[in-house]
């Protein structure tokens, strides 16, 4: 899961008992981290949820819950996983801080407001126009020019994942989806999909 820095956390198993006491409380609370490893992701971070002593719901969950925190795909139990979806639902449903924003969700077609955001942890909405492949990637392209509009691309290692969960690329042409993931800019605005919970199709065409 990624707070509004980005920082994404993984974590055992664990559900959902009770909420978190308020924020004024976290500054000087005794806390305790925990990790499914202690190997830094490519970019230098080290993934982990934070517990309050005493607490079984992670701070992460009641930050997403306030709209202060945004949830990534790292966290493979599909449990916990759809614990933080449904805390961010929450809070996006009902405009709470990060989501009170409109601009919150980029629009796949604001190439302009999508590329101010390189190096950042980004959702974007949009409709996938067309999916090409160019050697071992392929490419989700929400506008005509594939050089310099908004594209999702995804390695070649990754299609027996996307296959199996029902999420063919081919599948996602001509849908709406919602992608998050830190943004790239190479030509154009990019964001590399290493994961399956990285993609949501969404409801319409």
């Amino acid at each position: 899961m990624a707070a509004k820095s980005a920082l994404p956390a993984s974590s055992p198993p664990y559900r959902t008992r009770q909420r978190l006491p308020p924020r004024c409380r976290l500054s000087s609370a005794d806390v305790t981290l925990r990790g499914e490893d202690d190997t830094p992701d490519r970019y230098g971070r080290q993934p982990a949820f934070a517990f309050l002593a005493g607490e079984e719901t992670p701070v992460q969950s009641e930050l997403l819950r306030r709209g202060e925190a945004l949830v990534s795909a790292e966290v493979t139990d599909k449990d916990c996983a759809a614990d933080l979806a449904a805390a961010e639902a929450e809070a996006r449903r009902a405009r709470k801080g990060t989501w009170a924003d409109p601009t919150a969700i980029k629009n796949a077609e604001s190439t302009g407001d999508i590329l101010a955001a390189i190096g950042r942890f980004t959702v974007v909405e949009g409709k996938v126009l067309s999916v090409r492949q160019a050697g071992a990637t392929t490419y989700l392209n929400f506008g005509r020019n594939w050089t310099r509009d908004f594209a999702v691309t995804i390695s070649r290692r990754m299609m027996p994942t996307f296959e199996a969960a029902g999420l063919g690329p081919k599948s996602l042409e001509n849908r709406r989806i919602r992608v998050r993931g830190f943004v790239e800019a190479r030509g154009g605005p990019r964001i590399e999909v290493l994961r399956v919970g990285q993609v949501e199709v969404l409801g319409g065409k």
